[in-house]
């Protein structure tokens, strides 16, 4: 069955207290499944490296943005149902050690609605600020962190030693709810990013929104069977990998085309829900919608709109 998620507000007046109090519980209502909350630490005031998420590749002028674990906290208080998910949580930001107890933390006094979405970041400049791993060795870092977490939520002591990080016969309690931990989804459109899923995810997080390399179902089908390609020479299941796709919905452009070509759900209700139905059925599990806005009401009012989007597509 189809399950949908959004994205929460981070910066400026959306992301008040009560604004996001507001924007929870009309989703909660609405029935949406999960809420997608994003990462970033610190703002350079000089960014050189290529923002990969527009087709200019120029960095949004945006600088304040609230912090992931404790914007995930402050939600997990004000939901029962909804869950959190790191959207996503950069991995070279932080002491991996850390990450995995505060994650643990949360998913306990959530009662086990995390979801740890990861990335391996596109900012040299804010991974260098926060004393991270040599940018360029980045990745391989991220899957020694990820190793590092699975151990200290599943083993009890747990020790490693790895080329970024070691510790011997540790104790670190509570473990988290869900066993034996939270899911794992790896964000990004990368062939390392799939190569990443496909070894050690538990999902994979593409997103399909992205102006500069926007994943029309053509795209996506292929990259689906290349997952699943993927998965199997993992020596897993395919369907050990769920897949959450961010869509490309109310284009801030105001465009219902990139590259020359239609973006899904920018047409009517009608073409909305043949458009749920589409990536249903090459694979998506989880579909993410954006309904931020200028303004409360009309993210309410977007939240109320995609209401009769889950209502009409349950079953699918």
């Amino acid at each position: 069955m189809m399950r949908y998620g959004f994205y929460l507000p981070t910066r400026g007046e959306l992301a008040s207290a009560a604004n996001l109090e507001l924007i929870v519980g009309r989703a909660e209502e609405a029935g949406f499944h999960s809420t997608m909350i994003s990462d970033h630490i610190v703002t350079p005031t000089e960014i050189h490296s290529r923002y990969p998420y527009s087709a200019t590749g120029v960095t949004p002028s945006a600088v304040d943005s609230l912090e992931l674990f404790s914007l995930m906290a402050f939600i997990a208080a004000k939901t029962t149902t909804l869950r959190l998910v790191s959207s996503v949580m950069i991995l070279p930001y932080r002491n991996p050690v850390v990450t995995a107890k505060m994650l643990a933390t949360i998913d306990v006094l959530s009662g086990g609605r995390v979801t740890v979405g990861v990335g391996v970041g596109w900012m040299r400049e804010e991974v260098e600020a926060l004393d991270g791993p040599d940018f360029d060795r980045r990745g391989a870092a991220s899957d020694e962190y990820i190793a590092i977490m699975k151990k200290l939520w599943s083993e009890d002591p747990a020790s490693h030693s790895g080329e970024f990080y070691r510790f011997d016969a540790v104790r670190c309690l509570p473990q988290p709810v869900q066993k034996p931990h939270p899911p794992i989804w790896i964000g990004g459109n990368s062939r390392a990013a799939l190569h990443r899923a496909a070894r050690i995810g538990d999902g994979w997080h593409p997103v399909g929104a992205n102006p500069a390399s926007p994943l029309h179902p053509e795209e996506l089908a292929g990259l689906l069977d290349e997952l699943r390609r993927l998965t199997r020479a993992a020596g897993r299941h395919p369907d050990a990998v769920a897949v959450s796709y961010k869509v490309p919905t109310f284009n801030q452009a105001g465009s219902s085309t990139v590259q020359g070509r239609p973006l899904l759900f920018s047409g009517g209700f009608a073409q909305t829900l043949e458009d749920v139905a589409t990536l249903s059925k090459l694979g998506v599990s989880e579909l993410v919608f954006d309904v931020r806005s200028d303004g409360i009401a009309q993210t309410l009012d977007r939240i109320t709109h995609f209401a009769r989007v889950i209502d009409a597509t349950k079953g699918i």
